[in-house]
């Protein structure tokens, strides 16, 4: 198979990324998940859990637009 090698992330690579990557990564810590991110990247994360990060980014661009 294909598999894609990632380079680790690391919380220095996470405090200079900007925009929503970085959303993701800062909702994924409120969450509790960012050291399970941070140790097996997002495909470690269950799609309930990935779906809880995407409604949550959802929610914040919604409450953007209407401020």
């Amino acid at each position: 198979m294909n598999e894609k090698k990632q380079k680790p992330i690391r919380l220095e690579d996470i405090q200079k990324m900007e925009g929503e990557e970085k959303l993701k990564y800062e909702i994924a810590e409120e969450l509790g998940l960012l050291d399970k991110v941070l140790e097996g990247g997002w495909r470690a994360l269950t799609s309930k859990e990935t779906g809880r990060i995407g409604g949550i980014i959802s929610k914040k661009r919604k409450d953007d637009l209407k401020n």
